[in-house]
Parts: structure tokens; sequence; C-alpha cells
């Protein structure tokens, strides 16, 4: 595993790996690495010959300079549980300085119309500029065949899929299963920030995630399509209920638009194309000094399953 920092000599390694005919995999970071993120790694390694991890904590992706200044960073760390995966460890770390990646104040941003105006692009404007600015730039740097973002961030995966789509990217854009802690909350970086007390409180979210999912469960059993007014309601009412936890968001939308769904277009459960009986609970809440997201998508069993194998 071989640390690199400047655009110049990530490019050469990458331009190496192709000469050899080596497919070649990028996994994007801001560092603090947790077992979700060497999940992505992990999956990279199965698609790619060669794995590139960026460890870049993007400025323009922060709306308020005191949660930039207090996000955690640790690279000998991040290095440390990287080359712990051995045979899967990624090839190259590629850990610029803010300098390297904006050498100037930058005049071009990507912006996606669309899929920003809700969920975390309604609290945190200009959030998901940054996030498809830098990840475009890494791509341009980079020049993946494919690139691996974790599902926790569900919106940050639509996003970065449709700037792929729009912009004619040639990266294959993989999703990957959000890893979760043994009682169920939702691996992040930020976990860390929160003590004994908020931890618990923190439960609250896959707590009210698992009340959607009983919801949607309950109707099919009787044969019925799911009601995105009854799920929220219940979803809502678990994570406002929760003691140390203050709301900011509870959505339920189509999970490809990430708009509410057009009830109109939903007949009985099961029929139409699979995605018509698909719905997206997103939620988002402040625990002590920290903002968390977590999400499900109703009526993926696979998912769901997963969020039902931990339990707090």
């Amino acid at each position: 595993m071989r640390r690199v920092t400047t655009i110049a000599e990530v490019r050469a390694a990458v331009a190496a790996a192709r000469a050899d005919g080596q497919r070649v995999g990028l996994v994007p970071t801001m560092g603090a690495l947790h077992e979700g993120h060497l999940a992505l790694v992990r999956e990279a390694a199965i698609h790619a010959d060669v794995v590139v991890v960026s460890v870049f904590v993007n400025p323009t992706q922060f709306d308020r300079a005191d949660d930039l200044a207090a996000y955690p960073r640790d690279l000998d760390g991040d290095e440390a549980q990287l080359a712990a995966l051995g045979d899967l460890a990624p090839a190259i770390v590629f850990a610029p300085d803010t300098g390297e990646v904006y050498p100037r104040e930058p005049l071009t941003t990507v912006t996606v119309a669309g899929l920003t105006e809700r969920l975390c692009g309604a609290s945190r404007p200009g959030h998901f500029d940054g996030v498809a600015t830098v990840c475009t730039k890494l791509f341009s740097i980079v020049q993946p065949d494919l690139a691996v973002f974790g599902r926790k961030d569900f919106q940050q995966l639509q996003v970065i899929r449709r700037v792929v789509a729009d912009l004619d990217l040639p990266v294959e854009v993989i999703g990957a299963p959000t890893i979760r802690e043994p009682d169920g909350l939702a691996m992040s970086s930020r976990n860390r920030r929160l003590s004994t007390d908020d931890r618990a409180s923190a439960l609250a979210l896959s707590r009210a995630l698992r009340a959607g999912v009983a919801v949607r469960r309950r109707a099919a059993a009787g044969g019925h399509p799911i009601d995105p007014v009854r799920v929220r309601e219940e979803v809502a009412g678990t994570l406002g209920a929760a003691p140390g936890v203050t709301v900011d968001y509870v959505e339920v939308l189509d999970p490809e638009t990430l708009t509410p769904p057009d009830a109109s277009s939903r007949g009985q459960a099961g029929d139409g194309p699979p995605e018509a009986d698909q719905l997206l609970v997103a939620v988002a809440a402040h625990v002590g000094p920290v903002r968390l997201i977590d999400n499900v998508v109703l009526g993926d069993t696979e998912d769901e399953e997963r969020l039902l194998a931990a339990t707090s």
C-alpha cells in the first residue's frame, strides 16, 4: 500500500496499472475510517484489480466552519486499518491537502437540480454542490473504472449517479449496503463524537426505521400497497418521542427521484414494476453535538433484513 499526496503521483500510479491492463476502483472518503468504509474497500476489490482510497476532508461540502474544524482526522490510523485488510488492502491511498485539490478559489461548481432540494440538501445549503464537485474532480484526477459509495447516504449516492449519467463520465457507480453496529446504529465517523448517553439516544434512528418496516409488512400481509402517510406517521412518532433527539427531517420518497410518491400510480401490492412498491424512508436528527442520518428502502427485502438483523 502506497500513500501519494499529489495529483501527478496518483495519475502516474493509475497509468502504470492501466498499462498492465488492470481495472481501477476508487473509494472516496473523508477519513476517520470505520468498518463501513472498509466494507466499501472490500466491495471495490471484488470489481477492480487496483483500488485507490482517497482521504480528503472536503471543505466545500461543509456549511459550518465549526463542523469542518471538528471533523475527525487520523490519517495514520486510517492507513493502519486499511493495511489490516491484508490482500484486500488498497494499492494506493490518495491523501492530498486542500491546496492540492483547490489550488485556487474554484469558479466551477457541479450542481444537480431536482435531487438536492429535499433531505440533507434542505438543511445544508450548498452541501451537495460541494459533494458533486469534489467527486467530479476525483473522477477526473483518478479516472477510475468504478467508484463505490455507501447507501447510508442514499441522497449522495443518487446525486453521484446522476452526475455520472448527465456528464457521460466513464465510471460505474456501485452502491454498497449500510454497515451497522450490532445494536443497529449506522456506522459513521461522527459517532465517535457521541457521549455515552448520546450514543444510547442515537439508537432511535434505526428503531424508527424498523417501525416503518413493520408498517410496510403489515400492509403487505393484508394485500395492501404501502401507505406513505402511515409510514411517515409511525417513523416520525417513534423518532420524535425519543429523549435527547432533535428531529431534522423524516421523509418518505420515491427512491429514484427523491420526490413524494405519486399515489395515483400505486396499485395493489405487487402490481407494476418492482420500484412501484418501494419507498425510501430517510431520517436525520441532532443527537448531542452530532447530526446523524439513516435510511431504509421499504420493499427492498435485503435492505429491510439488514436493518432488522441489527436490533437495539
